[in-house]
């Protein structure tokens, strides 16, 4: 086959997945600028071990990849894995009025810290669950445990969410409430 052909072959089954690979790295890292490098280093390696890729589903086989190289990265660059990333998203005015602009970039703010303090495993079964909508055995796949771990990671993840943005919706109520 030719170099051509191969490279074209690869970009049309792993190009779709950039964001989602993008996603889970940003995740994982808690950082947009780590993530992008994470990303690299996993295409890179995916491009390497392409003569070994033997059909079937893409997106798990990709997505293991960077999984598995995201925790080397975070491994190997912890300590700076831990600093803040600003969000422009959350800082940037859609024409709302104040009040609900604000309103809508605590529940995100919040959103994004309780599932940030959720352990890695459940951070990343939610992830790939609720953001990239992986099927459970997709899941199990790319992190190497058992359908019925996904399920108990999942409910797990998604009972610690809801008593996380319960506390930040009440604490964010009475912050509103308290006399300045």
């Amino acid at each position: 086959m030719s170099a051509i052909k191969i490279r074209t072959e690869f970009e049309t089954l792993f190009m779709p997945d950039l964001d989602a690979a993008f996603n889970l790295a940003r995740l994982l890292t808690r950082n947009a600028h780590d993530a992008e490098d994470v990303v690299q280093e996993a295409y890179l390696k995916a491009w390497r071990a392409f003569s070994g890729f033997r059909g079937g589903a893409s997106r798990p086989w990709l997505l293991t990849i960077l999984r598995n190289t995201a925790f080397t990265w975070l491994r190997q660059n912890r300590a700076r894995s831990d600093r803040a990333e600003y969000n422009e998203e959350l800082h940037v005015s859609d024409g709302a009025t104040p009040e609900a602009e604000s309103f809508e970039q605590e529940r995100a703010r919040a959103l994004e810290r309780c599932v940030s303090d959720l352990p890695s495993d459940f951070r990343e079964a939610i992830v790939l669950r609720e953001m990239e909508e992986l099927s459970y055995q997709e899941i199990a796949e790319i992190t190497g445990v058992p359908r019925g771990t996904v399920m108990s990671r999942l409910s797990r993840a998604r009972a610690r969410l809801a008593e996380c943005l319960k506390y930040s919706v009440g604490k964010s109520l009475l912050a509103e409430g308290s006399p300045q």
